[in-house]
């Protein structure tokens, strides 16, 4: 099939890699420095966009595959107030949108065991919970969007937790999950749900070793979406 990558940072870079050793073509790389060359990719000619670039170029990335009629897949975090309306259209156009905060296997894995242990500690009262990113120096947004996706887990399993915040930020302490976040080269993911109490503490971890396995969950979304219409997620696409 005929990938169109919009963003082509080490992300993008790994991806056209993988989708070229399973047989597909990449027939654009857009970034920030040749974006006008978008204007040049005929639409006929793209089965599917893989689109990994920056909080500030995602919504126009997306609404351009949008308007074209075409499959997007969308991994880029820091942009998620404008979500709804990016599903909106999808939803009235003739293309499909697919977004995942993290497109590894593994990390969809865990967050199944955080939304399981959050049912099994609702009632656990006495344990203080937070919640710790680790990422590369590079990456702009924070909290990540898989811890967002961990803490939503959480609040809605857990009925004592409304919403998350940076670390230290929130006016409700109680009802809060708070989030730290820390940029240290060259991680690519560590994620730490933390339950603590004086008695104990249980943690689940998520270390990423490198972003093959995010990028490859990226092309195979893509196989998947290929002639699909409307919104779909990781839920959609994976069986468990």
């Amino acid at each position: 099939m005929n990938i169109l990558l919009l963003g082509y940072g080490k992300m993008g870079k790994i991806i056209g890699e993988i989708a070229e050793s399973r047989g597909h073509q990449i027939v654009g790389r857009i970034n920030l420095e040749n974006r006008d060359e978008l204007e040049t990719i005929n639409p006929k000619e793209v089965d599917a966009i893989i689109e990994f670039s920056q909080p500030e170029s995602a919504v126009e990335n997306i609404k351009w595959g949008l308007d074209r009629g075409l499959p997007v897949v969308s991994g880029t975090t820091g942009w998620l107030s404008r979500k709804a309306e990016v599903e909106a259209m999808a939803n009235t156009s003739e293309g499909a949108f697919f977004y995942a905060s993290n497109f590894s296997i593994g990390v969809n894995i865990f967050f199944k065991v955080n939304t399981y242990l959050a049912k099994l500690m609702n009632e656990a009262n006495e344990y203080k919970i937070a919640i710790e990113e680790i990422h590369h120096t590079e990456k702009k947004d924070a909290p990540s969007g898989t811890a967002i996706t961990l803490a939503e887990g959480i609040i809605e399993n857990i009925s004592s937790k409304s919403t998350w915040d940076l670390s230290g930020q929130s006016a409700d302490s109680e009802r809060s999950i708070p989030i730290t976040s820390k940029r240290i080269d060259p991680a690519p993911g560590t994620h730490i749900i933390q339950y603590s109490s004086d008695i104990d503490t249980i943690e689940l971890i998520h270390t990423a070793h490198s972003r093959k396995g995010f990028a490859l969950g990226a092309v195979l979304v893509a196989e998947w979406i290929k002639d699909k219409k409307g919104v779909f997620s990781m839920d959609d696409f994976l069986s468990f």
